[in-house]
């Protein structure tokens, strides 16, 4: 099976990007022949690129352009887009229809109906765009603080959305989670195109042996990980809980009690800090997609700590692999690591749990086997004489 996945980088490297790389990574091992198409943010570097790059954004046609030099060239079975905003847009779908390659689509978080892309406004969620008008958020700037970003990302979501992008010109979908096939069946998109997958893990090998010590926070610095109600939540705790990330919020957890700052951790000493962790601390505010840091915890046999909210409500089962806490409640998030600081036979116990759900459904060849299984049955469907559409 041939396969070209096409992905928009970026300008801050995430997991999206780390996601991506490992998935086509996988594919190639799992005997596809796999290309890679990539565009950067960092090619927006004037006021007239932006400005350009915004006035573009529901069709891109430069980058559509690329797109279908690229299929033309390799000839793919499947072309499977990541993110594609801002510089090719939803519009690569029906062009590359046109072609005649399979359509997927991957939905790592939520801007096909929401311009800030997490279903949240003021530290709180929100779900005004996903069946209203997507215009509601230039009105509070949600796409990075600016009305004419927001405006760009409106005017994309609402092109595509009246123009039957999603109902017409895509195969499949991939969503992380049962929680946002949920949000994007309110949204509009055909259920039975809906296919729940979560992003692949290689395996590190068994959890280290031994005693675990201290509680851990990775991930980005910014408001809606919940950063804030962690700093809080630290400064009434004995024990120091250590920070690994970097975010716009870095300098308010600058010398705050109770907090270690590490700084980004390269991925190996990640792995390692992780395997000797009593437990890790996901106080999101958002829904989140899928984070990989829960998987890689899990992998690691250790138990999480996180956010009674969206996605995380489904994946950590409280007091079997770790513990959900009320979120933006400091008081109820610093009792639940105490709980699991103190008492390290539970702790030991919900990590061996963590560990039998990683193997369960996070192996890379679990999640590589489920995604080629979506590529067969789209490429059937397409094949049928009739295909249904919602």
């Amino acid at each position: 099976m041939r396969v070209l996945i096409v992905h928009n980088h970026y300008q801050i490297r995430g997991g999206e990007d780390a996601v991506v790389a490992h998935e086509a990574e996988a594919l190639a091992r799992a005997g596809c022949t796999v290309e890679t198409l990539t565009f950067h943010n960092d090619e927006i570097r004037t006021p007239l690129d932006r400005l350009r790059t915004a006035f573009e954004a529901p069709h891109a046609p430069r980058g559509v352009a690329r797109v279908v030099e690229a299929v033309r060239r390799f000839g793919p079975d499947v072309v499977h887009a990541h993110n594609t905003f801002p510089l090719v847009s939803p519009a690569m779908h029906g062009a590359v229809r046109a072609l005649g390659p399979v359509t997927v689509q991957t939905l790592h978080n939520f801007r096909i109906a929401c311009a800030g892309a997490l279903l949240m406004r003021d530290g709180a969620p929100c779900e005004t765009c996903v069946t209203g008008s997507p215009y509601a958020a230039v009105r509070h700037a949600c796409y990075r603080g600016s009305r004419l970003g927001t405006l760009a990302v409106a005017r994309m979501i609402d092109r595509h959305r009246k123009a039957g992008t999603w109902t017409r010109d895509v195969d499949a979908f991939v969503v992380l989670t049962e929680f946002a096939r949920g949000r994007f069946i309110a949204a509009g998109l055909p259920e039975q195109r809906l296919f729940v997958k979560p992003n692949g893990l290689p395996d590190p090998g068994p959890p280290p042996a031994g005693p675990r010590e201290g509680i851990l926070f990775a991930g980005r610095l910014s408001p809606e990980k919940g950063v804030a109600v962690l700093k809080q939540a630290a400064a009434g705790l004995l024990l120091p809980i250590d920070v690994a990330g970097d975010g716009p919020l870095r300098d308010t957890l600058e010398g705050a009690p109770g907090l270690t700052l590490l700084g980004a951790l390269p991925p190996a000493a990640m792995r390692a800090r992780m395997g000797r962790a009593a437990a890790l601390v996901v106080p999101s505010l958002w829904y989140e997609g899928l984070p990989m840091v829960v998987a890689e915890a899990f992998a690691a046999g250790t138990p999480v700590i996180a956010s009674r909210i969206g996605a995380l409500a489904g994946l950590v089962e409280d007091g079997v692999t770790g513990l959900l806490v009320t979120p933006g409640d400091p008081v109820d998030l610093a009792r639940a690591i105490e709980r699991l600081a103190s008492r390290p036979d539970e702790a030991r116990r919900m990590g061996e749990a963590a560990r039998a759900a990683y193997l369960r459904d996070w192996t890379e060849e679990a999640t590589t086997a489920a995604l080629i299984a979506l590529y067969r049955r789209a490429l059937a469907a397409r094949a049928a004489p009739q295909r249904a559409i919602a």
